[in-house]
């Protein structure tokens, strides 16, 4: 015979469960089982096509990857808008006539070095403006905003550099097992990120500065150091997405990754982590994603608006925050 005692640590203990990651991304896949059975019922056999679904997670994979880069610098309790930018920049730097011409000369990998080495640096500018300049993170990842996007329309002078490249273009616009390489490459800075965030101290250490950054300082952690490796992370992810979309348009342009860095934003806050940091997941970010890109698909499918579409991802961010304002309030009650 079970006691009240029993009955009252299973609750708990399923509580806490639901309560914790499992249950909040178990809401995460309801959502978006529940927005494939709008596109299924809507759109019939076009949305539940495999040519299709790829679609929807190709077009995830280059937000899905800035997105991986900034859920690291929110959990530390930061903020990083420059991410679009930074895209657009890397894209141009790496398609200048100079630098495809000594990739033809030597090997396409050098476009990709000079697209990471971009993002990286603008990344690791950032860090250390926030971190050792002490200006607060949305004013030095706005004023790189600005900056990379005036930079990449200097450097392009506003016109669109075309990659000439074969190999590179035979990499990145290739299929490996019948799928895009660039969902490969989103599925592999998913799982790096996961790895770096669950079992290594770096992940440790970002959780535990966005909890508390004076009692991490205290406990012996460099935050300082780590700041900038966070935002050289988020900077070097920009650069791999630079990347994707190179091989995705082809081109190399100071517009590309336009407002990027919202719908990065956005797709972390709905995959759970919080804004005033301490608490997230790379795999509610990849779901967050996963659910934006699905539902612009199924508007896409019915043929409605762009506005309806802007104004249904509105809808999902507010949501998002209230939630997240109810677990803080909870917690805190606590």
């Amino acid at each position: 015979m079970i006691g009240p005692g029993h009955g009252s640590n299973r609750q708990s203990f399923a509580g806490r469960v639901l309560g914790g990651s499992v249950g909040r991304n178990l809401g995460l896949v309801i959502a978006l089982a529940a927005l494939f059975a709008v596109g299924t019922i809507t759109a019939g056999d076009r949305f539940t096509s495999i040519d299709n679904v790829l679609t929807i997670v190709r077009f995830a994979s280059i937000t899905g990857v800035l997105s991986i880069g900034v859920t690291f610098v929110i959990i530390a309790g930061g903020i990083d808008l420059s991410v679009g930018s930074v895209l657009g920049l890397a894209t141009v730097v790496a398609t200048l006539p100079s630098v495809q011409l000594f990739a033809e000369q030597t090997n396409w990998l050098v476009m990709v070095l000079i697209a990471l080495v971009v993002g990286t640096v603008a990344g690791v500018i950032n860090g250390v403006v926030i971190a050792y300049g002490n200006v607060v993170a949305f004013m030095a990842t706005l004023a790189m905003l600005v900056g990379a996007r005036g930079l990449a329309e200097i450097l392009s002078n506003r016109t669109t550099q075309i990659v000439r490249v074969q190999g590179f273009l035979d990499v990145f616009r290739a299929n490996l097992l019948g799928v895009p390489v660039l969902i490969w490459i989103f599925l592999l800075v998913a799982v790096a990120g996961w790895i770096l965030l669950n079992r290594t101290t770096f992940g440790r250490r970002t959780i535990a500065i966005g909890g508390n950054r004076e009692a991490s300082r205290l406990a012996g952690i460099g935050v300082k150091k780590h700041i900038v490796a966070l935002y050289a992370l988020a900077g070097l992810t920009a650069g791999i997405a630079a990347i994707m979309m190179l091989g995705r348009t082809t081109a190399g342009t100071s517009t590309h990754g336009t407002l990027y860095e919202l719908d990065a934003i956005a797709a972390v806050v709905v995959g759970g982590t919080l804004l005033v940091g301490g608490r997230g997941t790379i795999t509610g970010t990849v779901f967050g994603v996963l659910i934006f890109a699905t539902l612009t698909n199924v508007f896409t499918q019915n043929n409605l608006s762009t506005s309806v579409q802007a104004l249904a991802k509105g809808v999902i961010i507010v949501v998002a925050v209230l939630l997240q304002q109810r677990f803080a309030a909870r917690k805190n009650s606590r």
